[in-house]
């Protein structure tokens, strides 16, 4: 039996991703490993940022280094959008991009030597007859510097039951974007945004809910474009209430979603499903109009502070997250210290902040007044102390109250889990309490976890 390792960069929706090609492959008569030796090593890559990609590539050279005969697989948006100079790394075998339902073949393929071994998802060699035209980058298409993979047009239907934590299932429902976000290289890896059907998202959740999972966390490239491409008239609150119904899920649990999908029949329809999670992640990016515009972005700063307004007026304990960029080209200090006072006035959960990083291709990276790096590191720390106290002020909220956690894992005698609206809370057990929903009085913090005792 032949052993596969998985080397997993980048999103939910990539772990997601791995674990389907896990499944197919398990399936296939692989072993799955967890182990630094395999035969066969699958880098599912990330193209998001400079540094992502030299990750990817850091990845792909170190596999080989530990197994000198092993075949060595690369995929994702990295693989996607860069599959030429992929392909050129001493030690790759295949390069197959963004779809990966043919995994085992190719690995087939490249174990029997057909071809020599190095393949793409899209025809097979790499050869001149598989190369598109070059073209350059633009906000309005999805034109960009191509290789020898094709940008997928339809849904690629793969599931992964099998190979998830025992506790939450990740479920893919939707790739691609059309957004064209002038730091972002994704829509021109994933292509045009694409939607699952519905019933194979159902069927896969009922297969989910028979496997013993508790909570179902639902991802894709760019969830709040679900059903724009179909032809039935249904939506992302579709998918919730459908889900809703399945019996033995207990929660439901939203990716990053845009504020532009929090309206009031949103809301009201999400305030009737008890299993959702009360956690809304709206990305965020600037809290200034202005840059906000120069990212391409598709609202302001008034239609995101009225999203959070009716989702804090109408779901009990919701809570905010986000993702901030600090340093976008041409942000200046006072844009800088607008976008920090909106996100105090939000109040915050949490908040994940990235100093811009140039991405090459992109419109953002030939933009002028570029922020020094040392610039881009004190508006970080400065927006970090901010989120810090946010989240503290909002942990505090829940001293004394008792709350619903689902326990993932235990360490040195203490479990940790989440409530619904995602705050992290450790509690001792003489009582296995992985994978459990437990009613917990929290007693109080320490660091950036609240502490209590199972009721």
């Amino acid at each position: 039996m032949k052993t596969v390792k998985f080397i997993t960069l980048g999103c939910k929706t990539n772990f997601y991703e791995s674990a389907a090609m896990a499944e197919l492959l398990r399936n296939a008569g692989y072993d799955i490993i967890e182990s630094k030796l395999a035969d066969i090593y699958i880098i599912n890559t990330c193209t998001v940022t400079n540094s992502g990609a030299a990750k990817s590539r850091a990845a792909i050279k170190r596999c080989k280094q530990k197994n000198p005969k092993s075949i060595v697989a690369v995929t994702g948006c990295y693989a996607q959008m860069e599959s030429e100079k992929v392909s050129q790394i001493d030690g790759v075998d295949i390069v197959s991009g963004v779809e990966r339902g043919n995994i085992v073949d190719l690995i087939m393929e490249a174990s029997l030597g057909k071809g020599g071994g190095r393949r793409t998802h899209a025809c097979g060699s790499l050869t001149e007859d598989c190369l598109e035209p070059q073209s350059s980058v633009s906000y309005a298409d999805s034109s960009f510097q191509k290789g020898a993979l094709t940008t997928p047009t339809e849904y690629e239907e793969l599931t992964a039951v099998d190979t998830q934590s025992r506790v939450r299932a990740v479920v893919k429902i939707q790739d691609g974007c059309d957004n064209y976000c002038s730091y972002c290289v994704i829509p021109y890896a994933r292509g045009h945004a694409r939607s699952r059907k519905l019933e194979n998202i159902i069927s896969e959740a009922y297969e989910i809910a028979n496997r013993g999972y508790s909570e179902i966390v639902l991802t894709g490239i760019n969830l709040s474009s679900y059903g724009k491409d179909l032809t039935r008239n249904i939506g992302f609150i579709d998918v919730i209430e459908k889900l809703h119904e399945i019996n033995g899920i207990s929660r439901i649990r939203l990716g990053s979603l845009s504020p532009t999908i929090i309206t009031e029949d949103f809301v009201s329809r999400a305030e009737r499903s008890y299993k959702l999670c009360p956690q809304f992640h709206l990305s965020l990016q600037s809290g200034s109009d202005k840059v906000l515009e120069n990212m391409n972005r598709k609202y302001d700063t008034a239609q995101y502070f009225n999203a959070v307004k009716l989702l804090k007026e109408n779901i009990p304990n919701a809570a905010i997250t986000t993702d901030l960029i600090v340093g976008f080209p041409g942000e200046t200090d006072a844009q800088f210290e607008e976008s920090y006072e909106f996100c105090k006035k939000i109040g915050f959960s949490q908040m994940h902040i990235f100093k811009y990083s140039k991405r090459a291709g992109t419109v953002a990276a030939e933009m002028k007044d570029q922020i020094p790096k040392t610039e881009k590191e004190r508006r970080s720390l400065k927006m970090l102390e901010l989120a810090r106290n946010m989240k503290e002020d909002f942990y505090q909220n829940y001293i004394g109250k008792i709350v619903e956690v689902l326990f993932e894992t235990e360490k040195a005698g203490k479990f940790h889990g989440l409530t619904a609206n995602y705050m992290d809370v450790l509690a001792k057990s003489a009582e296995n309490l992985e994978g459990k929903i437990k009613k917990v009085k929290i007693t109080g913090m320490t660091g950036e976890n609240l502490v209590g005792e199972v009721d």
